[in-house]
């Protein structure tokens, strides 16, 4: 091999590939086939190759008629036609064999199938002056080749818009491609084995679009086992499309095919592809990747394998680093100052230790952030917060009171579990939540009810007619005892007005409100003093998956199947925002506990944390592999967890914007997610029937997060979900649908007994 490259050398051809395919059909150990392995530098050849367009034709001639007989001699048959065909020599030299098979044989996968790819890229070379524009296309008749210098630009244009190059070779470059990543060094083959996917969806999407529908099956058929196993659900969706008019109503696919899957490669892998591509005029797969792939280069150590599937898995890839460069106000609101505790507990004749037990508590809750302000927090003023009313201020110094007799958690210290069982809940039980002083319990119904419950010794009564109200003397001390008609009290109250399964219900954070989403696109404002329907706000256009209040009050957001979220204000009848941009339902929505920024989970498997103030989406979290249930803020804000059906809690550190733990050991999807009241412990609840409590502390403690990860992706997850799971608890047979801490710490759950 390496006389004859020395011979052509000053010749007119570039000679690894013919030295490549004669490694091939020698059957030796392939080589590394980008590295031009003769030990030639891979550029040398490239650059005798432009003045060489001016060499004489014969040479041309010869070298093309010695590949001809190399061929032959080798009894690649199919392969010599093909050269034949496109090189215009078809009656030059004696008949030829296996005349006809043309293209035929080599979608099947025989032997001849890595050589044709070969051949007939080296011919488009060879064949210098012949203009064969983008694509070496094996079909067109000669004619036509040779006069591609005088035809328009606009053919060629349309041409590779509507069809990459020859369908029946769309096997043959993917495989092509296979065989040079499998023989890169083991460094690079994880980085670039990223790129098999989304070629191979969109190589797919292109043939059913041109209407192959044999060679589309025949494609997807050979290459659905290699793609990585997260995919699977995709691919099955994939499999189900088989004509050109499935096309068009498949939104998640529309959306494949016009937003570019992201790919995070180091620049040593992405110019060895690069390398291998064009060397190979392999323009199918270049185009492709031009076209379809947002490859975001990064300089350094390429990423190992984990690195990368612990990142991976999102129906447009991974989210470029841009994405997450955004600056994040993390920090928690100041506490607004409160005097009147201490009177307060002088008038309820606490005892004397009251006081100083008081301030401790003050300040503990609210962290070192007692007068000064969070570096990391938002201005207070950043977004407008509604005034506290009175009652708020009663509820505050309540929830003091309670902190003060708060039980602090750790591994030493588990919470109790307190969990609530939904029995005969025939008409299916979709949503739970219950209020922050957990008072009162709501579970929304698929039969499109809403039920509220009364979890104290208190009874759920509603206010007293008009007539009887007007009787009341509006200034006495006990005004809003009086209003109530104790005739209605009972422990729980049916709310109706949706007409389709309820999925999602939250509590105001003053108790007077009940939220709702339904399948009918609509979510309801409920009055809790009244029971009754105050507003309906209609802006989506398909079914609400989930709803929450602000922990302040006033706004609320909510997230369906029309894959935008948006922020309301219960005065308002329309939305204040729209955050558009996830490929796929929004599933789960949460507020951040400052308030200015809501986070929303997806279908598409990323989450996304978007600022209220501008619409911005400033953080893409990708690594999930299956649609995201729910989601859980710490209570210093600085972290999220998420659960999705991959049955894996993932840890994200919002500052950073990178993912920093993962907690494996639910069997099924994880359904509920909650931070205790100091994010000592978090708890998740899954359908597997179980409650897993997880060390938090230890979880966020471990991780060292600097820049430079964040800027590369390089994050090692460290395996020890064993070490931080600090306690697991089957329920008899009830999937865990919510989870919620009482202000002292106790944990409550829910869900419906499922026989």
């Amino acid at each position: 091999a390496s006389k004859k490259m020395a011979a052509v050398q000053d010749g007119s051809i570039k000679p690894e590939p013919e030295n490549e395919i004669k490694i091939e059909t020698a059957n030796e150990v392939p080589g590394n086939p980008g590295d031009a392995s003769g030990g030639v530098p891979p550029t040398a050849p490239v650059a005798t190759e432009k003045p060489a367009a001016a060499a004489t034709d014969s040479t041309e001639r010869q070298t093309l008629l010695a590949v001809l007989q190399f061929l032959r001699k080798s009894k690649l048959f199919e392969s010599e036609e093909i050269l034949r065909r496109e090189a215009g020599l078809l009656n030059e030299t004696g008949d030829s064999q296996g005349a006809g098979a043309g293209g035929a044989g080599l979608g099947g996968g025989g032997g001849a199938d890595p050589e044709s790819g070969d051949a007939s890229s080296l011919l488009s070379r060879v064949a210098g002056a012949v203009a064969v524009a983008e694509s070496p296309n094996a079909t067109p008749a000669p004619a036509k080749v040779t006069g591609g210098e005088d035809q328009p630009d606009v053919n060629v244009v349309l041409a590779a818009y509507s069809q990459q190059g020859d369908p029946v070779l769309y096997p043959v470059y993917y495989s092509g491609l296979k065989r040079f990543i499998d023989s890169v060094l083991d460094c690079h083959r994880a980085e670039l084995s990223q790129v098999f996917y989304p070629l191979f969806v969109h190589m797919y999407l292109e043939l059913v679009y041109n209407q192959y529908e044999k060679e589309a099956k025949a494609f997807f058929d050979k290459f659905h086992g290699d793609q990585e196993c997260y995919y699977k659900d995709d691919l099955r969706i994939l499999s189900g499309l088989t004509k050109k008019e499935h096309m068009k109503g498949n939104e998640t696919l529309l959306d494949f095919r016009t937003s570019k899957f992201v790919l995070r490669i180091s620049r040593d892998s992405y110019q060895l592809l690069k390398r291998h591509l064009q060397e190979r005029q392999n323009n199918q797969i270049w185009n492709i990747i031009q076209e379809h792939l947002y490859i975001d280069i990064f300089d350094g150590m390429p990423r190992s394998k984990g690195q990368i599937d612990s990142m991976s898995g999102s129906l447009a890839g991974e989210a470029k680093r841009e994405a997450n460069k955004a600056k994040v106000f993390y920090g928690l609101l100041k506490e607004p100052e409160i005097e009147v505790p201490l009177d307060d507990e002088d008038e309820e004749a606490e005892n004397e230790e009251g006081k100083p037990k008081k301030k401790k508590p003050k300040k503990d809750s609210t962290g070192s952030k007692s007068k000064k302000q969070d570096p990391n927090a938002p201005q207070q003023s950043r977004i407008p917060l509604p005034e506290l009313k009175d009652s708020d201020k009663l509820d505050k110094i309540m929830n003091m009171k309670e902190a003060t007799k708060r039980v602090r958690l750790g591994p030493e210290s588990l919470p109790s579990i307190c969990f609530y069982t939904f029995l005969n809940a025939y008409q299916g039980l979709t949503a739970v939540d219950f209020t922050d002083d957990s008072s009162l319990v709501a579970g929304g119904f698929a039969d499109s009810t809403v039920r509220v419950w009364s979890v104290t010794p208190k009874k759920l009564r509603g206010v007293k007619t008009a007539g009887d109200l007007s009787l009341i003397d509006k200034d006495s001390d006990d005004v809003l005892e009086r209003i109530m008609d104790e005739k209605t009290a009972s422990e729980s109250k049916n709310l109706y007005g949706h007409s389709g399964p309820v999925y999602g219900i939250s509590f105001s954070p003053d108790r007077n409100y009940l939220l709702s989403c339904s399948e009918d696109a609509t979510v309801r404002l409920w009055s809790l003093q009244t029971f009754t329907c105050l507003v309906g706000y209609k802006g989506h256009n398909y079914p609400v998956w989930d709803t929450q209040f602000s922990p302040y009050g006033y706004y609320f957001i909510s997230g369906g199947h029309d894959r935008v979220a948006r922020l309301w204000a219960t005065d308002h009848y329309q939305p204040l925002r729209m955050f558009s941009g996830h490929l796929a339902d929004v599933t789960c929505t949460r507020f951040h506990p400052n308030s200015n920024y809501v986070a929303t989970g997806s279908a598409d498997r990323t989450i996304r944390l978007w600022d209220v103030l501008n619409g911005n989406c400033v953080r893409i979290f990708t690594g999930h592999k299956g649609p995201i249930h729910c989601l859980a803020f710490s209570p210093n804000g600085k972290f999220l967890a998420s659960g999705a059906t991959d049955g894996r809690v993932l840890l994200w550190d919002i500052g950073h914007g990178l993912m920093i733990g993962e907690l494996k050991g639910h069997t099924d999807t994880v359904y509920a997610l909650k931070f205790s009241r100091d994010g000592e412990i978090l708890a998740s609840g899954s359908m597997d029937n179980t409650v897993r409590l997880w060390d938090a502390v230890k979880a966020f403690d471990d991780i060292e997060t600097d820049d430079f990860t964040a800027a590369t992706g390089h994050i090692t997850l460290p395996e020890n979900s064993q070490e931080l799971l600090l306690g697991s608890y089957m329920t008899k047979s009830t999937p865990v649908i919510h989870l919620h801490f009482t202000r002292r710490n106790l944990l409550l759950g829910a869900g419906a007994y499922n026989p």
